[in-house]
């Protein structure tokens, strides 16, 4: 412990020196940037970005990187709680309850939650990435691609199992989504499938597309066929704050967000995104009010915000202690590190300890700057609601389509994203929940890879599922909750049966 403080120190020096601050501080303004534009993300900007690095020694371009990183993980929840559109994958669940509250006129308590949910997981992550890399790395490790199979499986099943409607119609909004995700080239064999001549679907259906559409579009139609505009909500300087209600109902959401977050981050796989997923529906199954939940619940806000920050933590454990990517975005950061000649692995803390300590260092300090540079700015965020809608939506369709184009500059996208918006605004009438579609596209590549891996290894046999303790029990508990969730169903159709006989009888159901 005394070394890892010391090492600690040695980290604050370099991270707390001038121009490593300033670079600190840029990449933390350029990633909120990033993360407040509809569809950019930590991913695109990162790859935009990282051009600029090559003039820079590796510390500097590190942590420039990575304040990019978690910057546009925190940037993504303000236009979530002001418009209803996610500024990247990771903040879809934001949307709905976060919108809800700035429906209330509780946009400012939002805001502040989010960045105060997102430093104090920050800062636990990077506690919990210091002390643990090494053991939770070779944890993650043993997860081959049978045991990604069943985790990824088990993770759709959790989510459908928690959700507040009928875990039958979660179930086909997953598997809406997984049927999306296989759009394009197959990964195994090159086979150009489900696109019907559409050569710029080669790549699948983008998430960025398919979460504006379902969210911010849906959203816009919705409104625009109420009878009346929504009145304009011009929030008082005294409710820019949480209350202390708001603040002892954040609390354990933040910290059980945190915990999730960080160890969902370990596992290979777009941990940020999935993890506000599961924090999500954990809340709303712990709450005592789960009624609240989709109507400005401060609880969908908090733990979801808290999970996909702490998540970013999680997913340099085994980049930084193995070399191990755990999803793209680390991957992108793990050949920017090794464009600087630095080789990430577990030589990484005894050959360049400056670089590594710096790193983590400045990751407590760039969760500082985000807190100090956001929570000011909640004021003047919320002042974009002071706008009548007539013309605040036109500019958020604008903001939406310029946003899905500048991805991949395709016209395409645009029209999956209008599509997609016709499709959440249909689902919104029939009381379907979209969220699970956006887990589904997600999934789909990885699902499906995991499976054809697994079934390579063993030859055809789906017996090698069963044959490996880890997914084994993983399907297990899958099977368990699939059934636990529908119980309800076979209930009332027993109970269906029973009237039918009795009333066939001439009596009676008691």
């Amino acid at each position: 412990m005394a070394e890892t403080l010391h090492n600690l120190a040695l980290g604050f020096s370099i991270a707390l020196s001038p121009v490593i601050l300033l670079y600190a501080v840029v990449g933390c303004v350029v990633g909120t940037l990033v993360g407040v534009l509809p569809g950019v993300g930590p991913l695109a900007g990162i790859s935009l970005l990282l051009p600029a690095t090559f003039g820079l020694d590796a510390t500097r371009a590190i942590v420039m990187l990575a304040g990019i990183y978690y910057g546009a993980m925190y940037g993504g929840s303000t236009t979530s709680i002001l418009m209803r559109i996610p500024g990247e994958a990771a903040s879809v669940m934001t949307c709905i309850d976060g919108y809800a509250m700035a429906r209330k006129g509780r946009a400012g308590a939002a805001l502040a939650i989010a960045a105060v949910g997102s430093y104090v997981a920050g800062t636990v992550s990077v506690i919990g990435l210091m002390l643990l890399a090494p053991p939770l790395a070779s944890f993650a490790l043993r997860f081959g691609p049978p045991e990604y199979f069943a985790l990824l499986v088990l993770g759709l099943l959790v989510l459908a199992y928690m959700s507040s409607g009928s875990m039958l119609k979660a179930l086909a909004m997953a598997a809406l989504g997984l049927l999306l995700g296989m759009i394009g080239i197959d990964q195994m064999t090159g086979y150009f499938r489900f696109a019907y001549g559409v050569v710029e679907l080669g790549d699948g259906i983008g998430v960025v597309p398919v979460a504006v559409g379902l969210f911010g579009l849906a959203e816009i139609l919705a409104t625009a066929g109420l009878p009346a505009p929504p009145r304009v909500i011009k929030p008082k300087l005294r409710e820019l704050l949480p209350t202390r209600r708001e603040w002892r109902e954040s609390a354990w959401p933040i910290g059980r967000g945190t915990v999730l977050g960080f160890l969902i981050g370990i596992v290979p796989g777009s941990a940020h995104i999935i993890s506000s997923f599961v924090s999500y529906a954990v809340e709303r199954k712990l709450s005592k009010r789960p009624e609240e939940f989709g109507q400005g619940a401060v609880a969908g806000v908090a733990g979801p915000e808290s999970a996909n920050n702490s998540a970013t933590s999680g997913a340099f454990v085994p980049m930084l202690a193995l070399g191990v990517p755990s999803g793209p975005i680390p991957a992108v950061m793990l050949a920017a590190m090794m464009v600087h000649g630095v080789s990430p692995g577990p030589l990484l803390i005894k050959q360049q300890p400056e670089l590594f300590w710096g790193f983590i260092a400045s990751m407590y300090v760039g969760n500082v700057v985000l807190l100090v540079l956001n929570l000011p700015l909640v004021g003047v965020f919320v002042n974009i609601l002071r706008v009548p809608y007539p013309i605040l939506y036109p500019s958020i369709l604008a903001f939406c389509i310029l946003g899905v184009y500048a991805v991949n500059g395709s016209v395409v996208d645009v029209w999956i994203m209008l599509l997609m918006g016709a499709l959440g605004y249909l689902l919104r009438k029939l009381d379907f929940e979209t969220a699970p579609i956006v887990l589904g596209v997600v999934l789909a590549p990885m699902i499906e890879m995991a499976l054809r891996q697994s079934l390579a290894m063993s030859d055809g046999q789906y017996s090698i599922f069963l044959g490996r303790p880890i997914s084994a029990t993983l399907l297990g508990v899958g099977l368990l909750l699939l059934l636990l969730g529908l119980r309800p169903l076979v209930t009332r159709g027993l109970d269906w049966r029973a009237r039918l006989a009795l009333a066939e009888k001439g009596e009676e159901h008691p």
